[in-house]
């Protein structure tokens, strides 16, 4: 159970957030109090439907489009969030490249183009709100993870490593920003939802399921994700948390 209003006067940036679970959890920090960044690459209908809908719930969000492997737009975009809001506290790295593509066919140019998304882009962003999150006091930075890191799966090669260099990542800031009172960790989503029409499911899911049979929600993950952000979570950094209904133990 969360306090009402934990994260009321913070300020939170969330990659990917136009839809499932970066859109569940853009809402659920607003929900918290935090006034929301909510960002994409793209589409921009869907970033300032996510923005209007926390507006209408009485919370307060600024839709932005910015590629996240281009670090002058990660500064910009921070710059625009400081600029409307006067600081960051959270940042929820939720933007992942994906895609399926066999080993044989897997050329230099399409890897880079995945981890500059799914690694280089946090990393960006990261520096980007480093000098807010170190005055925030009660900074923290969230990474979204992966079923894939930990299972591998067919024709992704490319994502399994991307999504496990981001073990490495939270580790590797969380021992280095202790000092600064920031914490880091990774949340990694088992099974959750359904993939859209038209989008094949990935083959590791065929092999994968939770305790129950249920799938999780993208809800699921929105509330691990506020309660890392609130004042409950300030001892717990540098972890790896399974929001996955039990999949690990398989």
């Amino acid at each position: 159970m969360f306090r009402p209003n934990e994260l009321e006067g913070r300020v939170a940036l969330v990659t990917g957030a136009g839809r499932n679970i970066g859109r569940a959890i853009a809402l659920a920090l607003a929900d918290g109090g935090a006034a929301v960044v909510v960002n994409a690459r793209s589409r921009r209908a869907e970033v300032e439907a996510v923005a209007r809908e926390i507006e209408e719930r009485g919370g307060q969000a600024l839709a932005y489009l910015a590629d996240i492997a281009d670090d002058s737009a990660v500064q910009k975009m921070t710059e625009a969030a400081v600029a409307r809001f006067g600081r960051i506290d959270y940042l929820v790295n939720n933007a992942a490249q994906r895609g399926a593509k066999p080993l044989a066919e897997l050329t230099p140019e399409f890897w880079r183009e995945i981890m500059a998304v799914t690694l280089d882009g946090q990393l960006y962003c990261v520096l980007a709100c480093l000098p807010y999150l170190k005055a925030s006091g009660a900074g923290a930075i969230v990474n979204i993870g992966g079923l894939s890191a930990h299972t591998g799966s067919k024709d992704r090669a490319h994502v399994v490593a991307a999504k496990a260099g981001l073990i490495g990542l939270t580790r590797g800031l969380a021992t280095e920003l202790a000092q600064d009172r920031i914490t880091v960790n990774l949340v990694s989503p088992g099974l959750i939802g359904q993939p859209p029409a038209g989008v094949a499911e990935p083959a590791h899911h065929a092999t994968h399921n939770t305790l129950t049979g249920e799938r999780g929600r993208p809800e699921d993950v929105a509330g691990m994700v506020r309660f890392l952000c609130g004042p409950g979570a300030k001892m717990i950094s540098g972890q790896l948390i399974y929001v996955d209904g039990g999949q690990q133990m398989f």
